[in-house]
């Protein structure tokens, strides 16, 4: 769910980008917001592009595309899916023997869920298939999948709950921004955004509870890029 503030933000870029084909400059929303400075729009920009809600152009000045509306789960953009960062596709149900999950008009792929995936889990714990889950085609990137419970609340304002389902795509790196599955000295597994630079590797929660942590190259391992959730309610 989006803030009063995120909303309207989003709302004001898709009419402005609507008449002008061109997204409002930073001073434009910072007017029709009515905000003190041009942060707090930094701020609610890159919370809408954690919720899939947004995505900025590279290389291009006053370049957003909006993806979708809050009023929809439907992207705007065919290309959503291969954003640099996260774009949460998500799928929700009910829980209950009653409330079958959703199935996406493309058609569905059953993986393997490995366990559940938080700071400190033990790489056991993502080695050994625990239940099978069906996955809309919709999330998945080419390549093999598998699915890993959330425990915690790191990854919160990207818009992943403790108790989700997480679709990761199995590969050995992934760009800056991507939320992985990192392997930390070949003992730790946990879910984070990465970002890398130099001879450092960074793994950022989603959460300000949370601490930035910076590693070395040889101690993290990347085992997948998160590519869809599920949550059940």
């Amino acid at each position: 769910m989006l803030t009063a503030k995120q909303r309207a933000l989003l709302l004001f870029i898709h009419e402005r980008i609507q008449a002008d084909g061109v997204s409002p400059s930073f001073e434009e929303m910072k007017a029709a917001l009515d905000l003190k400075s041009k942060s707090g729009i930094h701020r609610l920009i890159t919370a809408l592009e954690e919720r899939g809600f947004l995505r900025r152009l590279p290389h291009k000045a006053r370049a957003l595309e909006v993806l979708r509306l809050p009023e929809t789960a439907t992207p705007v953009a065919a290309a959503a899916g291969r954003m640099g960062g996260f774009t949460p596709s998500v799928i929700e149900g009910a829980r209950g023997p009653q409330a079958p999950m959703p199935i996406a008009p493309s058609g569905t792929e059953e993986i393997a869920v490995l366990g559940k995936i938080a700071a400190g889990t033990p790489i056991s714990a993502i080695q050994h298939e625990q239940d099978r889950i069906q996955v809309p085609l919709s999330m998945m990137r080419g390549g093999e999948h598998f699915a890993l419970k959330v425990q915690g609340d790191s990854m919160i304002e990207a818009g992943i709950h403790d108790g989700d389902t997480v679709v990761i795509q199995r590969c050995d790196d992934a760009p800056n921004g991507d939320i992985v599955v990192a392997l930390i000295e070949d003992e730790e597994a946990t879910l984070k955004r990465i970002r890398k630079r130099g001879g450092s590797i960074a793994l950022e929660a989603a959460n300000p509870a949370y601490e930035t942590r910076i590693f070395g190259p040889n101690q993290v391992r990347v085992q997948g890029r998160l590519t869809g959730l599920i949550r059940e309610y």
